[in-house]
């Protein structure tokens, strides 16, 4: 009895490590893209190409992931699959040519889509299990990965570290917190019927329109991840040392709000969240278009990284109790399609910002919230407080 109490202790903690490992490996990589970019002589246009291939990859893994999981648990991805997404960032800062860096860029694409679903899946199985809220904080931990990663960048630039040594020590750290989480695990395996027909075909309308809320959301959180410091660099004309303060700001808000989110969506309810969270991000792009001044631009992302910071979670805990699927196909299939946004999202800004505007991108972006609070607004499963 003893030893189950302590497991179920350490189950949280060891979640919580794996979703910062998780976004400590993404924001490794955002920190060095313009560097990256600079070093490949890669322009706007083929910087959003070799972005798109991420998103490829995440689609040819989402109905194996969701399989996966639900035939031998999501502890069982983490322990065998969780360290090639930092092996594939350590092939990254070793691509010599652009095509090597497309190639790479696809399967860590593939390699993050897995351990997104598996540790997100682990989380609502705490969840059940402990008995407490989770998730949240979780995504929480994601957001302040990015804030550390984003910091040892700024570090490591300005000591003039290479990226593949900048990445040597990123890969170290999360070998360690992902040897002390794999130890303190749960393995449910969910017993479901084989399925008969396409994934596509067995969600209900519910699921669709959750997974859209979540592209939304996650397409503004991927054209702030990967383009921010080059909005800094290009729009606002930020000094060198300060391009990546824009991330920073960002991320910062994001994190902030993801750690009190557990009870401010108690308090308000997820109608309200997510439609604030929509206005909250549209006002910090269009704020951010229309006045590209340093400190203007500082304050807007982090209105849009307030904004951000909770319409992704709110989402995630609601695909449980409107699933007609096994859980961890459904949260499979909105997760796939939320980070899908993620990942779509930045390529889309280059192509964008190759024919007109860096600027343009952010205002077509910025529509993307308006359009998030509208659906929420509409949705029955937020017509009360859940």
């Amino acid at each position: 009895m003893h030893n189950t109490e302590s497991l179920n202790a350490k189950m949280p903690k060891a979640c919580f490590l794996l979703f910062f490992a998780h976004g400590l490996v993404f924001s490794s990589w955002a920190s060095r893209i313009p560097i990256i970019k600079d070093a490949l002589s890669i322009n706007e246009a083929e910087l959003g190409t070799l972005l798109l291939l991420m998103p490829i990859g995440q689609i040819s893994t989402m109905v194996l992931a969701g399989k996966l999981i639900s035939m031998y648990g999501s502890s069982w991805i983490i322990k065998r699959c969780f360290l090639l997404y930092p092996m594939f960032l350590l092939l990254i800062g070793l691509a010599p040519s652009y095509w090597v860096l497309a190639a790479v860029l696809f399967f860590f694409g593939v390699s993050g889509n897995l351990c997104n679903i598996a540790i997100n899946t682990q989380a609502i199985e705490i969840e059940g299990i402990t008995k407490t809220t989770l998730l949240s904080s979780c995504h929480g931990a994601w957001c302040f990965a990015g804030l550390v990663g984003a910091v040892v960048g700024l570090l490591m630039i300005n000591l003039g570290v290479g990226t593949f040594y900048h990445f040597i020590v990123a890969f170290a750290l999360v070998f360690l917190l992902w040897l002390y989480s794999k130890a303190h695990l749960t393995n449910i395996i969910h017993k479901v019927a084989p399925q008969r027909q396409s994934i596509f075909k067995s969600v209900n309308p519910t699921l669709v329109a959750l997974g859209i809320i979540g592209f939304l959301s996650m397409a503004i959180e991927g054209a702030m991840f990967d383009w921010s410091g080059v909005y800094f660099q290009t729009i606002v004309k930020a000094p060198e040392k300060l391009v990546i303060v824009g991330y920073t700001s960002f991320i910062l808000m994001m994190t902030l709000g993801r750690f009190v989110g557990n009870r401010v969506i108690e308090k308000y309810g997820k109608r309200l969240v997510l439609q604030m969270c929509g206005i909250l991000m549209s006002t910090g792009l269009f704020l951010s278009v229309f006045f590209p001044e340093l400190w203007v631009c500082i304050i807007a992302f982090m209105i849009i990284g307030l904004g951000s910071s909770l319409s992704v979670p709110s989402v995630y805990s609601t695909v449980g109790k409107v699933s007609t699927v096994a859980p961890s196909i459904a949260l499979s299939f909105v997760s796939s399609i939320s980070f899908l946004g993620f990942l779509m999202g930045p390529p889309l800004i280059g192509y964008i910002a190759e024919s007109f505007d860096l600027r343009y991108s952010y205002g077509l972006f910025a529509c993307f919230g308006i359009l998030l609070s509208v659906m929420a607004g509409q949705m029955k499963v937020f017509q009360h407080k859940n």
